[in-house]
């Protein structure tokens, strides 16, 4: 084993090793709660960009099954844990878990006292690092290379190049792909929807030129308010016909009808995060990934009720427009992985789709 530190961009050091020599990566440092799903992390698009500490203390200990990965290849430059499994995974790796991540080219960080940074990154806020394996450099000129570091818009890495489509039924979605889980447009396909993804910059005249019956607007990375040119798409086509947005598609359906969004301490990464339906409803434990939130206010005044609830900060998980077939929720309703005790949102917004065909019959 290779030492290595995490220097944050605050100057504090976090010392761990890796299993390979020449480790430098630089991202956005958070902390993820799930105890499972580890393989799911690593190649969601959302993940682009940032070096994901998992709270659990043993990760790759179920092994991995590439029909679980979310995308094509891995999003997060990093992964920071504990203890990782030892043993064979499978996926080709040719030493356990930290083998299967340096094979997928995701820096592997493994001994590192994740309690006590997830507790400094509570208590801090997010931040920027370095995880390297020089360990002679300064660190607060590692600190400094942190503070520096932007990824601007980074939905533009893992959106598809290309449109394409999944499914054969008589419901056609067309799905934005501001970085899309592969599980998403299984989901869809899966309940009787012929799926149409198209890349995120498509006009949304050419995406009403395919006939859909309805839009999501996908999850993705980054900070939404670097899309603003894509704001008036969203608005004509959830003007057009019924629309839904997930995580960061939640957001940008949000900002498209004058409503804010704000920065999180540290954000809502994992699969046990309590959510409440308005109206004193159903409590969900909800899968999430996101550092960003819309706020309440500003979503009523922009023509929005607020539909679900987060338990623990009060922050916004859900809206539908007042006179639009338009809504949304912050949570992951797939559920890849995590309960799935959100898909309902999912099942509603179909239900609106259905009704909307119906109504042109």
């Amino acid at each position: 084993m290779v030492p290595a530190r995490l220097v944050l961009e605050d100057g504090t050091q976090w010392p761990g090793w890796t299993g390979r020599p020449g480790v430098r990566v630089l991202g956005e440092v958070v902390f993820n709660t799930s105890m499972a799903g580890y393989q799911e992390v690593i190649t969601d698009p959302s993940y682009a960009g940032q070096i994901v500490v998992m709270t659990y203390p043993l990760i790759g200990n179920y092994g991995v099954d590439p029909g679980r990965d979310e995308a094509p290849r891995p999003a997060a430059s990093g992964l920071i844990a504990r203890e990782f499994w030892e043993s064979e995974v499978g996926g080709g790796a040719g030493r356990g878990f930290a083998g299967y991540l340096e094979r997928l080219g995701v820096a592997a960080g493994e001994g590192f006292d994740t309690r006590a940074l997830t507790r400094h990154l509570r208590r801090r806020g997010t931040l920027r690092g370095v995880l390297t394996t020089d360990m002679t450099a300064p660190a607060q000129a590692l600190a400094a290379e942190a503070r520096a570091w932007h990824d601007q818009a980074p939905v533009w890495r893992v959106t598809t190049p290309e449109p394409y489509s999944l499914g054969g039924g008589r419901i056609h979605i067309a799905v934005v792909d501001f970085g899309v889980k592969r599980s998403i447009v299984r989901e869809l396909a899966g309940r009787g929807c012929r799926v149409t993804v198209v890349p995120a910059g498509t006009p949304a005249a050419d995406i009403l030129a395919l006939a859909p019956d309805g839009v999501v607007l996908s999850n993705g990375p980054g900070d939404p308010r670097d899309l603003a040119p894509l704001l008036d798409q969203v608005r004509r086509l959830a003007e057009a016909v019924p629309t839904f947005g997930i995580c960061l598609g939640h957001q940008l359906l949000a900002l498209a009808f004058g409503a804010r969004v704000f920065r999180l301490p540290y954000g809502h990464r994992g699969g046990n995060h309590p959510v409440r339906e308005a109206g004193g409803g159903r409590v969900a434990i909800t899968v999430q990934n996101h550092g960003y939130a819309v706020d309440g206010d500003s979503a009523l005044a922009a023509g929005f009720d607020v539909t679900h609830v987060h338990l623990h900060d009060g922050t916004v998980e859900g809206l539908r427009h007042r006179h639009l077939r338009a809504a949304s929720v912050q949570f992951h309703p797939e559920a890849a992985p995590g309960p799935r005790d959100g898909a309902g949102a999912l099942a509603a917004f179909l239900e609106d789709v259905r009704g909307a065909v119906a109504g042109r019959a």
